[in-house]
């Protein structure tokens, strides 16, 4: 008898430890379920035509044959980029919901009033570097840099930026400063933008050499100071911020983050992703025909230390500017 019962008592124990097995199944699959399989959605947190959302279709473009889900892409304007990026923190951090975050959002942690904290995000690659420049209507009586000055002393000149605190911003209130009488006018869709000076409702606009590239061809806008070091060849009679005695370079970068907390693994098969996509042919035609840095991309690796230095940079700009202490 005893020795029955004691047969009866294993399989019991082995019928439990089998139940126990088929519970924790469906937890272990999950745990090594593959990643992606379902679609990643991209988030633009500006209005659809300019720079973030050229680089998000162009990225989700080459992204999705190689990771066999589709990107689709969903433009999300408002409070300087702020507004888009609420949308992905208040989503899952799973890793199927990402975000372009540019520097114009990233400028507001030097001058603005951020709703957000680095903490809460997970820069995956830095995916493009630009310079930017005031441009004004190829008919626009301001020529020079020197008309520009000239005419602020007669009444403050409107700049189409794409909102408070951001690199637009501090440029705009630097010269301020300089006694350049200039005045920002936030629009936060990229066509409003471009066509206020067009129509006549902006006197300059600030922005990036590659994303007005259509209106610079077919002659309708063009630079009237570009922001950096050196004349850009395709423009060699425009003066540069250093020529003009205010070296105020802010260059323009656009990356891809995650919610912060998202799967290291996950994040891993992201960031291997987009470096393939950085050096591919197609991506580099892509920078080429963006008048972009041909050295753009950065890895998560390096980011931090580059978005470091943006930063220490925008501050220092804003405190000139006046908007910081």
């Amino acid at each position: 008898m005893m020795i029955v019962n004691a047969r009866r008592a294993a399989v019991r124990a082995l019928g439990g430890a089998c139940f126990a097995v088929a519970l924790a199944a469906p937890g272990l699959a999950a745990a090594q379920e593959a990643y992606p399989t379902r679609p990643i959605e991209f988030i633009v947190p500006w209005g659809p035509g300019g720079g973030a959302d050229q680089v998000a279709r162009k990225a989700g473009a080459i992204l999705e044959p190689m990771l066999k889900v589709s990107f689709p892409v969903v433009n999300v304007a408002g409070a300087s980029g702020q507004t888009g990026l609420a949308k992905m923190l208040a989503a899952a951090n799973d890793g199927y919901t990402i975000s372009i975050m540019t520097g114009d959002t990233f400028g507001t942690q030097a001058a603005g009033k951020p709703s957000w904290k680095f903490s809460e995000i997970t820069p995956v690659a830095i995916m493009i570097k630009q310079p930017s420049a005031f441009f004004v209507p190829m008919a626009s009586p301001l020529k020079t840099w020197a008309d520009v000055i000239a005419e602020s002393k007669k009444r403050p000149l409107k700049v189409a930026v794409t909102g408070f605190g951001t690199p637009d911003d501090i440029t705009v209130n630097y010269f301020g400063k300089k006694g350049v009488a200039l005045q920002s006018v936030p629009f936060a869709k990229p066509g409003e933008r471009y066509t206020a000076i067009l129509g006549g409702h902006a006197d300059l606009l600030y922005e990036q050499l590659g994303d007005v590239k259509t209106f610079l061809e077919s002659k309708q806008m063009r630079p009237i100071v570009i922001f950096d070091t050196e004349r850009f060849p395709l423009f060699p009679d425009v003066q540069t911020c250093v020529e003009v005695g205010s070296p105020v370079i802010i260059n323009q970068f656009r990356m891809v983050i995650v919610k912060a907390g998202t799967d290291p693994n996950k994040v891993r098969v992201l960031a291997d992703a987009l470096a393939k996509v950085a050096a591919s042919d197609d991506y580099k035609a892509y920078l080429k025909d963006q008048y972009a840095d041909p050295k753009s991309y950065l890895p998560a690796a390096d980011a931090q230390g580059f978005l470091a230095n943006e930063l220490d940079n925008m501050k220092k700009f804003a405190k000139e500017a006046g908007m910081t202490q």
